[in-house]
């Protein structure tokens, strides 16, 4: 299993010297840090729903206006 696309051979070692020098570079501000970027992934996520759900009414919008060939 690939849990990252992008770093395929990462192991338990580079995940936690990866955590501890971002907890060295953000140190106190790390719980804003943090914050900030669930919110930035929820606001894409609805971003990304909005644009689904235009997509989905216009193919809706489509079907309906379409007579059925006999």
């Amino acid at each position: 299993m690939m849990p990252f696309a992008f770093l395929q051979n990462i192991g338990t070692t580079e995940l936690l010297i990866v955590a501890f020098v971002s907890l060295l570079v953000f140190g106190n501000r790390l719980p804003s840090v943090m914050r900030s970027l669930g919110k930035s992934v929820t606001e894409f996520k609805k971003g990304v729903s909005g644009i689904e759900d235009d997509i989905d009414q216009a193919v809706t919008a489509d079907k309906k206006t379409t007579p059925p060939n006999p």
